[in-house]
Formats: structure tokens, sequence, C-alpha cells
């Protein structure tokens, strides 16, 4: 009886682990909502337009696209560091221009979830993100 006690001990232990894993692992991502996506007048390049959820304290990795990027704050507070420039932060209906092929980094620095509106016009069928080192 006591080796099973033991045993349902640690099999719930295990599982508030996982779970307290699971959650935060959920927490430390931004989820990306794609809104538009089509062709422009330009040829071999489209226009893309996404929602990013960003969790407290989240910060995406350093990046970038194969075009021009608008960001538009639609909620909380997020600094912006673009390769070679001072932070930027921004608030509630803020927007940034991000040039084609800048690295860049966005961080919710502020108390609760933050959003962006990002407008991309980029290369069509080139890769939206690339991750730079």
């Amino acid at each position: 009886m006591r080796a099973r006690n033991y045993l349902m001990s640690a099999a719930l232990v295990a599982v508030g682990l996982f779970s307290l894993q699971a959650a935060q692992a959920q927490q430390n991502v931004t989820q990306r909502t794609d809104l538009v996506q089509s062709d422009i007048s330009l040829p071999g390049k489209e226009v893309l337009q996404v929602r990013v959820d960003f969790n407290p304290g989240v910060v995406s990795i350093n990046h970038r696209h194969p075009g021009e990027e608008v960001a538009y704050v639609l909620e909380g507070t997020l600094e912006y560091q673009l390769e070679g420039r001072q932070p930027v932060t921004l608030t509630v209906g803020q927007s940034l221009f991000i040039p084609a092929g800048v690295a860049h980094i966005a961080k919710n620095v502020g108390p609760g979830k933050a959003s962006e509106l990002a407008t991309y016009i980029v290369t069509k069928g080139a890769p939206l993100l690339e991750p730079v080192k």
C-alpha cells in the first residue's frame, strides 16, 4: 500500500511538472494570425497583413523580411530594436516603418499582452521571416 501511494504521488508530481512546462512554453511565444495575402501591381511582389500577439515579456527572434514592414500597435507596449538604431517604444495607435532587409526584434515591455498589425510588401514566394544570428 505504501509503494502504491509513493507511485501515485510521483505520478501527480510528474503530471504537475509537465503541465507547468507546457504552460511556460506557451507563454514564451508569439501567436500569428494571417489576415490578408494578395498579389499587388508590382511584378513579383505581394502584400501580407498579419496580427501578432505577444504574451508579457516575450521577445521575437532577431530576424529580417524580404521587403518592407509597417508595424502598428493594437494593444499594449512594444519595443522595437532595428539593426544600427536606438530602441523605439510604441504604444497603442503608434506605428513604425521597417525597411527591407533590416534585422530587428520586437519585445513586449508592458505588463500585459501586446499585439501588432504587421503589413508587409515582400517578394512573392520568399520566406516571410529570415532568422539573423
